[in-house]
């Protein structure tokens, strides 16, 4: 049985306007009449004659009122129905696929993961299908598909490169779309989360925002007048180079103390466990300096130090409203916490005002839902290329 073509086009085909409307409700919905026209400066006759169209077509829905104080009667309250659509997002490490079945707001309601046994692109597209396949029996009116790498995507289509996979110009949207039968976009991972957090998450309501990632690398992404700023270097890692301590270990391209060097997962692990002896764990790096372990302590709280010059740096060329630190290396903010933020207050002015940290803890899983947000995206913006086959029958 092959999943089944959805009704309607909804958000194909919108006029600029119209677009407009929704999402401003899909970003900040439900929204009264009154309410949408004031963001949108628009006239009640106006918002009147663009939002008719789109509740008839049940892209908008009427979900409920509330009480419009400036004229002491409830108003109803627009929005969009998040079930209307759903969206997979896969994010591909060097030896998984996390895949998740997302709503139009980008609300998980399905997840699942598999080993890649080999690198061989068809190998991993075969993966990226069967969890594809399994996901969307939940859901047949599943229209996209997003999938995030840790490398540079330059046209959402060719993974250029991508270390972790040993890839180059690799077509995986084509391959990908071809398997799954969804239109396929291919993003960075952390232009992905970033973009998940811009309209999702924690940097929804920030017109300028950072967000800084630690795991396997160090990730850096910035939203400045409400845009993701972009550039061909994005996923070449450019935030790694960063230097933070003169004095400190070498990278593997020789940079004494870059980011790369003192902060990502593999370079604590491997500090502590040369200095032990011993394999250890990342986590167990971290516990072993919570326990006051000499070794492990002096390693975490070196990254603790460096990571908060990198925090201060970014605060002190950006200016964000916010910085998102995440990643799943992130534990280190909390357990390097103290030698952290004193590092931050050593490197900005005393008359500075106060970073606001937000620390978000998640699992590979969410890496998925941000590559889920870049198929978002491309739908409801109108971006979205059709697929090139039919989609597979839906597990069972």
């Amino acid at each position: 049985m092959r999943t089944a073509s959805p009704s309607s086009p909804l958000w194909n085909g919108l006029t600029d306007p119209a677009r407009s409307v929704a999402l401003e409700v899909l970003y900040h919905g439900p929204l009264s009449r009154a309410e949408l026209a004031r963001r949108l400066s628009l006239s009640a006759g106006s918002l009147t004659r663009l939002s008719k169209p789109l509740l008839d077509s049940g892209l908008l829905i009427e979900v409920g009122t509330q009480l419009d104080n400036r004229i002491g009667r409830p108003a109803v309250l627009l929005d969009v129905e998040p079930t209307s659509r759903h969206f997979v997002g896969v994010k591909l490490t060097g030896d998984e696929a996390h895949a998740v079945l997302t709503t139009l707001r980008a609300e998980v309601v399905a997840s699942q993961r598999a080993p890649l046994h080999s690198h061989d692109p068809d190998h991993v597209v075969s993966t990226v299908g069967e969890l594809v396949s399994g996901l969307v029996g939940h859901a047949p009116d599943t229209v996209a598909l997003g999938v995030s790498v840790g490398g540079r995507a330059d046209d959402n289509t060719t993974v250029t490169s991508a270390p972790f996979l040993d890839w180059t110009d690799v077509p995986l949207g084509k391959m990908a779309s071809d398997a799954t039968g969804l239109p396929c976009v291919v993003e960075n991972d952390v232009v992905a989360v970033t973009e998940a957090e811009h309209w999702f998450g924690a940097g929804r309501d920030c017109e300028r925002f950072a967000l800084i990632t630690i795991g396997a690398g160090v990730g850096y992404g910035l939203v400045v007048h409400d845009q993701l700023v972009g550039s061909p270097d994005i996923g070449t890692g450019l935030a790694g180079h960063i230097s933070l301590d003169p004095g400190g270990p070498p990278c593997g391209l020789g940079h004494k103390g870059c980011a790369a060097a003192m902060l990502t997962i593999p370079a604590i692990h491997a500090a502590v466990s040369v200095g032990l002896q011993r394999e250890v764990s990342y986590d167990e790096c971290l516990d072993l300096a919570l326990r006051g372990d000499p070794v492990a302590s002096r390693v975490v709280t070196d990254a603790g130090r460096a990571l908060g010059r990198l925090i201060a740096l970014v605060g002190n060329l950006t200016m964000p409203h916010k910085i998102i630190l995440t990643g799943d290396g992130i534990r280190l903010a909390s357990v390097a916490e103290d030698v952290m933020l004193q590092r931050i207050a050593d490197e900005r002015d005393a008359a500075a005002s106060t970073l606001d940290l937000d620390v978000q803890t998640f699992d590979f899983f969410e890496w998925a839902r941000g590559a889920a947000v870049i198929a978002i995206q491309k739908y409801v913006l109108g971006h979205l290329s059709p697929a090139t086959s039919s989609p597979p029958s839906p597990s069972r």
